[in-house]
């Protein structure tokens, strides 16, 4: 059963990478990618070093990539996932399932999925529902589309955690963006709250009177590992959350906490701390206050 699966990835940054590594831990020997940054100075390396680490061929173009898969995973950024459709489109068959992991919009999911029917291809939409890193292949997945089932057969096997929610395209899409609203929102009030808080030393007393508010929450962890993913990801979390505001906006809710929570995300992501901390995020969110009082000082 192993040598039948064969799993193509578009993109290979951090969630195809940790999904690749996980399904070739649970057996699927059968896996190549494509990226277009893999030349690219810096950002190529990571993706080589990745790819090494998890044994995963990098081929040169979609058509390869194509050729050599039967499920292919887009695991893009959101403002490229339409663009990545478009560039495989043309090499897809009956024979593949196009399988779009992105934080994009329904109306946007179902394009893609109408681009990909079009040319007698399978289409499934996924909603990834819990950081990948932390979870590996296992992470929790919605699916959504009149194929989900099919793949979810195809690969439940091999560990992956997939839940099917509806035949309808979009169903999925939609509890994603509507989460996003709270989670990365979350994000970027605790980002606002630390760098208010911080060059005042009120920070202590801020995160005290959080914890009795609302019992059980560790708000200094929670504000520490957030804001390091929003130093991490920030601009990925930025387009994802456009594609929050285009949800809403296309069912007449205006989008006022998402329009904001992608200008805060953006702010931060335009001062480059991801370099200026090695290219790791930290794990304090003092450090990343501190770090944006001094850049944002010498502008």
């Amino acid at each position: 059963m192993n040598d039948e699966i064969k799993i193509g990835f578009i993109g290979f940054g951090e969630a195809g990478f940790h999904l690749a590594r996980g399904l070739r831990g649970a057996g699927v020997s059968g896996i190549c990618a494509y990226d277009i940054h893999t030349q690219t100075p810096g950002l190529g390396e990571k993706i080589q070093r990745r790819a090494s680490e998890s044994e995963v061929p990098l081929l040169e173009s979609n058509s390869d990539l194509a050729a050599a898969s039967d499920i292919i995973f887009s695991t893009v950024t959101a403002n490229r996932a339409a663009e990545a459709a478009e560039q495989t489109a043309p090499f897809l068959t009956s024979r593949h399932i196009y399988v779009d992991l992105n934080s994009v919009s329904p109306a946007l999911k179902q394009s893609i999925g109408q681009m990909v029917a079009s040319r007698g291809a399978r289409f499934v939409e996924v909603a990834i529902m819990s950081p990948v890193p932390r979870h590996g292949s296992a992470v929790p997945m919605l699916l959504g589309g009149p194929h989900a089932h099919s793949l979810l057969d195809l690969l439940s096997p091999y560990g992956m955690n997939l839940e099917v929610i509806s035949e309808q395209i979009g169903a999925a899409s939609a509890v994603k963006m509507c989460r996003s609203v709270v989670v990365k929102g979350l994000e970027a009030l605790l980002l606002e709250c630390a760098m208010g808080s911080v060059p005042y030393g009120a920070d202590e007393r801020v995160f005290e009177t959080l914890d009795e508010t609302f019992p059980g929450i560790d708000w200094k962890r929670l504000a520490s590992y957030m804001i390091g993913r929003v130093v991490e990801h920030g601009e990925r979390r930025a387009r994802e959350m456009e594609e929050v505001a285009a949800t809403l906006r296309s069912i007449g809710v205006e989008p006022i906490m998402a329009e904001a929570t992608a200008r805060r995300q953006d702010s931060l992501s335009s001062l480059g701390l991801l370099d200026y901390f090695g290219g790791e995020a930290p794990d304090d969110y003092r450090a990343v206050a501190q770090a944006v009082a001094e850049r944002s000082g010498a502008e």
